[in-house]
C-alpha cells in the first residue's frame, strides 16, 4: 500500500497568530495612552485594591475595602453660565456687528460696552444717533441697534433697571434752537429720546430712567475736537436692584420720629 503524504505546515508564523499579536499590541498601546492621560490617585487605587481583595476573600489584616463616604459625597461642581452673562455676550456680539457696519460706511465713532460694579454699560457716541443740535434719533442703523438691545434686555432678570444718561461737551449749546438753549436741556432731551426708542421697542417704562448730565462728566479732554466728540455721548447703564442694600441704607433726618 502507498503511504499517504503528510500535510506539511508552511514555514513561518501562522497568519492568525500575526493578526492576534497585532491586535494585542494595539490594545496595549491604547491602555498605555489612557494611563498616560489620566491622573493616578493613590487613595483611590488603595480603595480599589481593597475592594478587589475583599471580593476575592483575600483581605489581609482587616484592610478596609469600603469607599469613604466623603469621597462618595464629593462631586465636581458644574459651572453654569448665568442668564445675565449670556445676554451680555449677545449684546457684545451685536455691538461688534454694528461697529463693523459703521466702519464699512466710513465712520470712525464706535459703540463701546464696559463692565460696571452692578452690571454693565453701553456707550453710544452722539454722532451716530443725532444730528448736530438735534435730539431725535434719525439713524436707521442706530434705531436697529437700540431695538436689538431692547430685545436682549427683555431676557435679563426682573430686578434689572436701565438708566440712560445724556452727556455733552463744554461748547455744545444750541442758541439758535429755542428748545435747547443750554447743555442741560440738550443732554436730557437726548437721553429721553433714547428711552422712548427703547420703550417703543418693548422695554417696560417702569424699568427705565433718563438723566441729563450736561458736560460735567467728561471721559476725555475738551481741549481738542476728538476729545469733545467722545464727551458727546449717550450711556445706557444696566444695573441690578439690590433690595438688601436699600433696607440697610441709613435713614434721613425726615425719617426720624
Amino acid at each position: 500500500m502507498a503511504k499517504k503524504k503528510e500535510l506539511q505546515c508552511p514555514p513561518g508564523v501562522p497568519r492568525w497568530l500575526v493578526q492576534f499579536g497585532d491586535m494585542m499590541s494595539l490594545l496595549l498601546v491604547f491602555f498605555i495612552l489612557l494611563l498616560s492621560m489620566s491622573t493616578i490617585d493613590a487613595k483611590k487605587v488603595n480603595e480599589a485594591m481593597g475592594s478587589l481583595n475583599g471580593a476575592l476573600s483575600v483581605l489581609e489584616g482587616g484592610t478596609q475595602s469600603e469607599v469613604s463616604r466623603e469621597r462618595m459625597q464629593l462631586a465636581t461642581p458644574i459651572v453654569k453660565q448665568s442668564e445675565s452673562d449670556e445676554v451680555v455676550n449677545r449684546v457684545t456680539v451685536t455691538i461688534s456687528e454694528f461697529n463693523e457696519i459703521i466702519r464699512r460706511q466710513g465712520g470712525e465713532e464706535t459703540v463701546q460696552i464696559e463692565e460696571a460694579i452692578q452690571g454693565f454699560m453701553i456707550r453710544l457716541p452722539a454722532g451716530i444717533l443725532f444730528r448736530p443740535g438735534s435730539a431725535s434719533v434719525i439713524s436707521a442703523d442706530a434705531k436697529l441697534l437700540l431695538k436689538r438691545i431692547a430685545m436682549l434686555a427683555s431676557r435679563m432678570p426682573k430686578d434689572m433697571r436701565v438708566v440712560v444718561q445724556g452727556h455733552a461737551d463744554d461748547l455744545e449749546t444750541e442758541a439758535g434752537n429755542p428748545e435747547f438753549r443750554d447743555k442741560w436741556t440738550l443732554s436730557t432731551a437726548r437721553a429721553v429720546s433714547v428711552v422712548k426708542e427703547l420703550i417703543a421697542d418693548g422695554m417696560p417704562p417702569e424699568k427705565l430712567a433718563a438723566e441729563g448730565l450736561a458736560s460735567y462728566k467728561p471721559i476725555a479732554t475738551n481741549a481738542t475736537e476728538e476729545g469733545r466728540a467722545r464727551n458727546r455721548r449717550v450711556e445706557i447703564h444696566f444695573m441690578g436692584e439690590s433690595k438688601s442694600s436699600e433696607s440697610k441704607a441709613p435713614k434721613s433726618i425726615l425719617d426720624v420720629p
